[in-house]
């Protein structure tokens, strides 16, 4: 499938800035997720596997994108969700909602349990309750992954000097590294705290052409502070482009913060990867209409 259209954000005698629009390619399995999924659902059923099982927090995008790839597909799903007060919440929270009327089975576990997602014994006593599954990681990120996030860039991108993505599990970054030309700077805008995703993404690249912007986290992961709000909507007006407040919101930041700080070269050309995520707006909104904050513009 090719690449949805670029738009330019800015143009003048310094730096032209685009945003390649992944989050188009679907309106509930978007940007990274569609390319994530797109081999590993095909290595599903290569190995005639019924069912997808994966985990996720509260208002993941995986956990949805994983619902709505099954029920498309022909797959049962389940998911493991981090917190076991949010089984009573479903009707409440519209991620789960949305998961849920997609077909996905959920199993609720405590926080220290989920901790052990990853351990033997926690993945074969899941085996007994659910059966033979296809299990995808919490983010989705594995060597299929990487590949599909490989074909994000296209012939048509190979002018531009630098590609900036936001990063969570390091997977969407190491496809496009690996895709990217050698003449390209490959720049990431991680949505957590620290510099430990380096480890992570070298375990997917040979590359060097890249690199990690440490300082657009705002706060962590799920933190979303009135100046990134106002930033995301003043955006959207501006541009008619939704971003979201966990991963695109930080990332256009932070590449327009460094535009503006001068330390892209003049006449670089510059493209910024939209890749989705739009679906967990509603939750965070939830959230600051409870704070009593300025919400964030839907997309409508």
């Amino acid at each position: 499938m090719e690449s949805y259209n670029r738009k330019i954000i800015l143009e003048h005698a310094d730096v032209t800035l685009f945003i390649k629009r992944e989050d188009l390619l679907h309106r509930y399995i978007s940007g990274n997720k569609f390319r994530k999924l797109k081999y590993n659902l095909v290595e599903a059923k290569k190995q005639n596997k019924a069912t997808l099982l994966t985990f996720g927090g509260a208002f993941s995008n995986h956990i949805l994108a994983v619902a709505a790839a099954g029920y498309e597909n022909g797959f049962k799903t389940v998911g493991i969700i981090r917190g076991e007060e949010l089984a009573a919440k479903i009707a409440s929270n519209p991620t789960l909602r949305k998961a849920q009327e997609f077909g996905m089975v959920f199993e609720f576990v405590s926080r220290d349990a989920y901790r052990e997602k990853s351990s033997s014994t926690f993945i074969d006593a899941l085996v007994l309750r659910y059966g033979d599954f296809y299990l995808l990681p919490e983010g989705g990120t594995n060597d299929l992954a990487v590949k599909g996030c490989e074909e994000i860039l296209t012939v048509d991108d190979a002018a531009f000097d630098y590609i900036c993505c936001a990063v969570g599990t390091g997977g969407t970054l190491s496809g496009i590294i690996n895709c990217s030309k050698d003449s390209q700077q490959v720049l990431g805008f991680p949505a957590l705290k620290g510099d430990f995703l380096r480890e992570d993404i070298c375990n997917f690249v040979t590359k060097s052409n890249w690199g990690l912007q440490t300082d657009y986290h705002f706060g962590g992961y799920g933190k979303c502070t009135s100046e990134l709000i106002s930033f995301i909507n003043a955006f959207y007006l501006k541009h008619n482009v939704p971003l979201d407040p966990v991963y695109t919101g930080k990332m256009v930041y932070g590449v327009l913060d460094l535009i503006e700080k001068k330390v892209f070269p003049a006449h670089s050309k510059i493209l910024m990867i939209h890749t989705g995520g739009l679906q967990g707006i509603a939750g965070m909104n939830l959230k600051l209409r409870q704070n009593k904050q300025t919400e964030l513009i839907v997309d409508d």
